[in-house]
């Protein structure tokens, strides 16, 4: 039985000198991670933290980001993390819903602190990782220093928990409301770190750049890859292509993991000769890569192996698709990871056949525990299979996806589509109901409906149609812009508003997504566009 931290203890024993973080110029030892990690644990039982409680991370990429994992892992807390892009009001619900009992974060966003604390009805302990020395923190909010938790005195830490007990909750949104929490467990983060560092070939001395969010379970596992193999994790956070490919050649990264949209800006950028000739391999979730773009990179790094992989955040890692059959199968993707097992079934729960449309329903040790309080969405996603499937012990739990998909005769999976309105736009999974919370605040907008329109670099970019009352429309489409960018994260912002004289419904009265979405696609009514007005984000 293994537990999280149990992944960086091992390597500590083994090579306790080597680099398990690399942040700027700054080393953490795997030794020294393990002391950092047991100190920060230390601080957190003296802040009364205890089992079971949710320890909330507000960060960029950071070495502190992991060592409070970790620190969460050695006394039974549930770490919850943040990305570091999202608005306080994103912030204010994942706090709320969690019910975090502490939030970690940066100096230079204490800032927002008051407003978030308005909003709580139960305590919430503020430890601030100092980065500006020049910062002035609201005299109103109390808050210890991180380097208060890493002073802590010496203690025995007595070992907690078991291996599906829940270690994380990563919040993901879904097609409608607000972002749900997805509850980890040890099992599936160790489990899923081993596995990928198998077909990875991963070995200790391999320098993974770790570039997407920690906060995305995608992001988060080239951190625990790494740990479970005791390589080295380069932290870094998403920058201009050009200044990611020279820190792919200063660090000499062997591995790197990306979204397709990632993968499209560094396509066209130039590549430096030390960053083709260190990449061992690159990955891509979140999306399709498109058969110009595998061309494009595969021109780029001639001598790096290509994984298309795809995943959900309810179930970690799915399917991959071998490099060697990249060329042939370019559209795939790909089969299950090992150790793991993805059906596609009819509705009914049977087994679908060769090109025979069916939900992607994976089982195995990734399936996570569910949503965090929400057991209705739990039920409806994480279903016992059915009897009739043989070899399978009844009354299993496996997760249903929710993506349509198709095998061909040989076994290799293609997506189809989404079996409901979530939007998928540079490997985020984007809520249409939460743009449309935000749109319907602005005046003289009466309805505003967000869909995902098909597009080759984002898989999905975000357009919103909305009907308006008898006012300005291009003053009306700043002003939604506006507040889009107030309030809500550069990746939920719309691509694309235009006003439309009224919105399709299907039988029931509600909007009729997918007719908006060819509505939207084909352009063939007269439309207000803002594309030049939304584009861009933060």
């Amino acid at each position: 039985m293994d537990l999280l931290h149990d992944l960086v203890d091992l390597a500590a024993s083994r090579t306790p000198d080597a680099v398990a973080l690399r942040f700027g110029d700054q080393d953490e030892t795997y030794q020294q991670l393990r002391r950092s990690s047991i100190s920060v644990a230390r601080g957190l039982l003296q802040c009364g933290v205890r089992r079971g409680d949710r320890v909330a991370v507000w960060l960029p990429n950071r070495p502190e980001v992991v060592e409070c994992l970790l620190a969460c892992s050695r006394i039974g807390a549930i770490f919850v993390p943040l990305h570091a892009g999202l608005k306080p009001r994103q912030v204010a619900h994942v706090l709320a819903d969690s019910e975090a009992r502490v939030l970690i974060t940066l100096d230079t966003m204490s800032r927002h602190l008051p407003y978030l604390l308005d909003l709580r009805r139960t305590p919430l302990d503020i430890v601030l990782v100092r980065q500006q020395s020049d910062v002035m923190h609201p005299s109103n909010v109390p808050a210890i220093d991180y380097e208060h938790l890493l002073d802590s005195p010496p203690s025995a830490l007595s070992r907690v928990g078991i291996d599906r007990d829940i270690v994380a909750i990563l919040y993901t949104s879904g097609s409608t409301g607000r972002a749900k929490g997805v509850m980890v467990t040890h099992l599936n983060l160790v489990s899923g770190a081993r596995c990928v560092s198998e077909y990875l070939q991963n070995t200790r001395d391999d320098r993974i750049l770790a570039a997407l969010p920690l906060s995305f379970d995608y992001g988060l596992s080239q951190v625990t890859t790494a740990m479970s193999v005791g390589a080295r994790a380069v932290l870094t956070n998403f920058s201009l292509p050009l200044q990611m490919l020279q820190q792919v050649a200063s660090e000499r990264i062997t591995g790197l993991a990306g979204v397709p949209t990632m993968w499209a800006h560094l396509a066209a950028a130039d590549w430096p000769s030390g960053a083709v000739d260190s990449l061992r391999y690159i990955t891509s979730s979140g999306g399709a890569l498109h058969r110009t773009l595998i061309r494009q990179l595969q021109a780029r790094l001639p001598h790096a192996r290509i994984f298309s992989m795809y995943g959900l955040t309810e179930a970690f890692r799915s399917t991959y698709l071998p490099p060697d059959e990249l060329d042939e199968r370019p559209d795939s993707i790909g089969k299950a990871v090992p150790n793991q097992e993805v059906l596609v079934l009819k509705p009914d729960g049977t087994r679908c056949g060769p090109n025979e449309v069916g939900e992607l329903v994976h089982r195995g040790s990734f399936v996570t525990a569910g949503y965090w309080r929400q057991p209705e969405l739990t039920a409806a996603r994480f279903r016992p299979l059915g009897t009739h499937l043989t070899g399978v012990p009844p009354g299993e739990i496996a997760v249903w996806s929710g993506d349509l998909v198709r095998t061909d005769t040989d076994g290799y999976l293609y997506f189809v589509g989404r079996g409901d309105a979530l939007i998928k736009t540079s490997g985020h999974r984007v809520s249409p109901g939460e743009i449309e919370e935000v749109i319907a605040e602005v005046e003289g907008v009466i309805e505003g409906v967000a869909v995902g329109v098909p597009d080759v670099v984002l898989g999905q970019r975000i357009a919103v149609a909305i009907v308006a009352a008898e006012v300005d429309m291009r003053e009306l489409l700043e002003r939604v812009r506006r507040h889009c960018r107030e309030q809500l994260p550069s990746h939920m912002m719309p691509a694309e508003l235009r006003c439309v004289p009224q919105i399709p419904r299907n039988a029931n009265g509600k909007p009729d997504r997918a007719a908006l979405t060819a509505m939207l696609q084909e352009a063939t009514i007269p439309m207000q566009d803002a594309r030049s007005l939304a584009a861009g984000g933060e």
